[in-house]
């Protein structure tokens, strides 16, 4: 386990990197290393609780110029992209990028819990139930990542980590206090798993802006070659290089085993049921299925509808249909109900008397010889209003009822 540097420690014990950064932000321990970078525990001295923070710097182990470079344009990516994405709450936040004695930074929010291979090691394979967590946790987060038209192109277990709750102690990656028992920084009682502070998706070196015309050209090659979609292996990411990832992540934290030996290549198909500690339903089994499979055209394009068939809704024919609006006429016609009849006869009845001072019979009919004169000569005779009146009454009632 890397050494903890001590209070006011000017340089790291183990790697002799500098550890106060900008005046804010010390190093206390070193946690990760990589083909591009070192990353180092540390804390936000600039705050009175001195929150801890992660610092990458950016050391590329690599050769040659040009991968040096393609290293630091990927490094000062991720700032770019954490910058941009990190406002979800799922997604760490980026707090400063900057240069300083000729190395590159960035400091990113600490994200206290495991990540779920380290899950995997302590206490073995997911079952049904955690995997359908992990999808409905993650899924939601691709919509968003992908809705800003950014790709991640590293999605597998050492870059999913689930939140641990705010007042447990824990660490990231690994990260584990003094006296802490267990794989998972101390934060978990043996055999529990899932549903404790939500999953975050880190690491986003390798994310890309999937413009219009990105999308329709090659590129680098990029990502975890366990888990990367067969167009992307090509140089050519899409959306759906997303989803494939992450279903060759579950069928791996199914399992237990590596990507690897779960692809027959003899029979060119994936036979990972074959080695599933516990076996899971049809629904599942054929969601993870299209989600890896290999041609774009039948993969699913969107975490939208992967959510969709992970979490069915009511059938439509069982769900009522909201009432449609009624359609636009020049003269509407309604026909209200059959019990609403006697009412409409009795406001006739009402306007018919206004016009002609007597209550007149239920059909509003007079005989045909019945001309009695009005007392004033421009108002309508009363045979004339009743023809009316029942010319406006069949309107609103069927005459054939």
């Amino acid at each position: 386990m890397p050494h903890q540097n001590l209070e006011g420690t000017k340089f790291c014990r183990s790697c002799g990197s500098k550890l106060l950064l900008k005046d804010r932000y010390r190093a206390i321990k070193p946690i990760g290393q990589g083909g591009f970078g070192r990353t180092f525990l540390a804390l936000d001295e600039d705050k009175p609780s001195k929150p801890r923070c992660v610092i990458k710097q950016f050391f590329p182990q690599v050769q040659g110029t040009s991968n040096i470079q393609k290293a630091a344009e990927l490094f000062h990516q991720e700032a770019m992209r954490l910058d941009e994405l990190g406002k979800h709450p799922q997604i760490p936040d980026l707090l400063a990028h900057f240069d300083q004695d000729g190395f590159s930074y960035l400091v990113q929010e600490f994200i206290a819990g495991s990540t779920l291979s380290q899950e995997l090691a302590s206490k073995g394979s997911f079952n049904e139930t955690e995997i359908r967590q992990v999808l409905n946790d993650l899924l939601p987060v691709l919509q968003f990542v992908h809705s800003q038209e950014v790709i991640h192109r590293d999605i597998k277990p050492a870059n999913i980590i689930r939140r641990s709750p705010p007042n447990a102690r824990g660490g990231q990656g690994g990260i584990d206090p003094p006296n802490a028992r267990g794989g998972q920084g101390g934060i978990d009682p043996p055999n529990a798993r899932g549903g404790q502070g939500g999953i975050v998706l880190v690491d986003f070196g390798a994310s890309k802006v999937a413009t219009q015309a990105a999308l329709q050209q090659t590129g680098t090659t990029i990502g975890s070659p366990e888990y990367v979609a067969p167009e992307q292996a090509r140089g050519w990411a899409v959306f759906a290089s997303d989803i494939y990832s992450l279903g060759v992540t579950c069928i791996h934290l199914l399992t237990g085993l590596s990507p690897f030996n779960l692809y027959d290549i003899q029979q060119d198909r994936w036979v990972w049921r074959q080695s599933l500690k516990r076996p899971v339903s049809e629904a599942l089994g054929k969601i993870l299925d299209k989600m890896i499979e290999s041609a774009i055209n039948r993969r699913y394009q969107s975490a939208t509808e992967v959510l969709r068939d992970l979490n069915p809704q009511t059938p439509a024919s069982a769900t009522p249909k909201p009432p449609s609006p009624p359609p636009i006429k020049s003269s509407p016609v309604f026909a209200p109900p059959p019990a609403a009849k006697g009412i409409i006869d009795q406001e006739l009845a009402d306007v018919s008397s206004q016009f002609i001072g007597a209550t007149p019979a239920k059909n509003h009919q007079e005989p045909a010889n019945s001309q009695k004169p009005l007392s004033s000569p421009n108002t309508k005779s009363k045979s004339q209003i009743d023809q009316e009146l029942e010319e406006l009454r069949s309107q609103f009632i069927d005459p054939g009822k």
